[in-house]
């Protein structure tokens, strides 16, 4: 088996490099072909129910493209079924709940997550990509509680969170009894998918930009704290996302993480500029990639730059994810691009 390629890792902890490294969010899924006829006779529960097939389109990209990294192929949703939700994943919707959050009643009625019981297929296939198939690390991750609570609230995607974001400040010990049960759950979901075998782990906030700083630290903060927190013990990267929360970088940079993933509205040199220490990831606009390729070129190298200067670290990544009218073989370009440009500039600063 080929060496070991930790340059993820390292670019984590802020650490030297051989080059920077990249992976992209989205990476499998509907801009590949091979992706578009497995999704032709199976749904998302259905390939993350069956571990081989799981695998293969975990390891597709970093097979076509070379990315530093793969992301497990699921849902943010997959583990809440354990817990007594009843979610579907609909096509052109995304996750529709039938029985969503209305009170305190119903926040009592969920249970307690167990990975090995509710999510076994999720363990299987991270030891056989991790045991046998990859010489990159393999990045588990899961739904932050906000943006889990939204779609248990709202009953499915919503564009304003009214629903959720009356009950968080009406009801705010049903709130905040929710947030511990989400908690729960992300921590031993997550605590598994490492022990199985994930070398990072990433966070994905979606939808938390809808709040302001000052509701962020009242209603979220004290659960995220908590959530890294007793995280830090597995000694693995950890890693925080979510769009459109610019606004949110330094309330998420106190966290007990190693990396603050930003979008494509807040550059590298100004996340510094705010007092971003950390390793950061990100973070070309995605819609870019349907742009000619000097366009596309001179964007990563600005990025990519921005990146080499910033102290703490740097991976590159999209400002959110790949959408399906994405040529794979700008991806592959791209890729190979941040690899030869930044082992260049690299070699070049000594």
């Amino acid at each position: 088996m080929t060496t070991f390629n930790d340059n993820l890792l390292r670019a984590a902890r802020g650490e030297q490099v051989d080059h920077t490294p990249v992976w992209f969010m989205r990476q499998a899924g509907r801009s590949q072909p091979e992706y578009r006829e497995i999704k032709a006779k199976y749904s998302l529960e259905e390939i993350t129910m069956q571990p081989e097939l799981c695998a293969y389109v975990t390891r597709l990209p970093v097979d076509q493209y070379n990315v530093d990294a793969a992301i497990l192929y699921k849902d943010i949703v997959t583990p809440l079924p354990g817990i007594g939700v009843d979610v579907k994943i609909k096509a052109g919707v995304g996750p529709v709940i039938s029985n969503p959050i209305r009170s305190a009643a119903d926040v009592a009625k969920l249970g307690e997550f167990n990975a090995r019981e509710h999510t076994p297929f999720v363990l299987d296939t991270i030891k056989m990509l991790t045991e046998e198939q990859l010489n990159v690390p393999l990045i588990g991750f899961g739904g932050a509680p906000f943006t889990l609570a939204s779609y248990m609230i709202e009953g499915g995607p919503s564009r304003n969170y009214a629903k959720t974001k009356s009950f968080m400040v009406s009801e705010p010990q049903a709130w905040f009894a929710l947030m511990d049960k989400l908690a729960d759950m992300i921590i031993a979901d997550i605590t598994a998918q490492v022990e199985a075998g994930a070398k990072a782990i990433q966070i994905f906030d979606s939808w938390v930009g809808a709040l302001n700083v000052e509701d962020y630290r009242i209603f979220i903060k004290p659960t995220m704290t908590r959530i890294f927190g007793e995280l830090r013990g597995l000694n693995v990267p950890l890693i925080q996302f979510g769009v459109g929360a610019s606004h949110l970088v330094n309330e998420w940079h106190d966290l007990p993480i190693d990396v603050v993933g930003l979008d494509w509205r807040l550059p590298i040199r100004e996340a510094g500029a705010r007092g971003v220490t950390k390793a950061v990831q990100g973070n070309l606009d995605p819609t870019f990639l349907l742009a000619d390729w000097n366009v596309i070129e001179a964007r990563a190298k600005d990025i990519i730059d921005q990146g080499l200067a910033h102290k703490g670290g740097h991976i590159f990544n999209l400002g959110h994810g790949v959408f399906p009218e994405v040529d794979p073989a700008v991806l592959k370009r791209l890729t190979t691009f941040v690899h030869e440009y930044s082992r260049e500039q690299i070699a070049k600063r000594g």
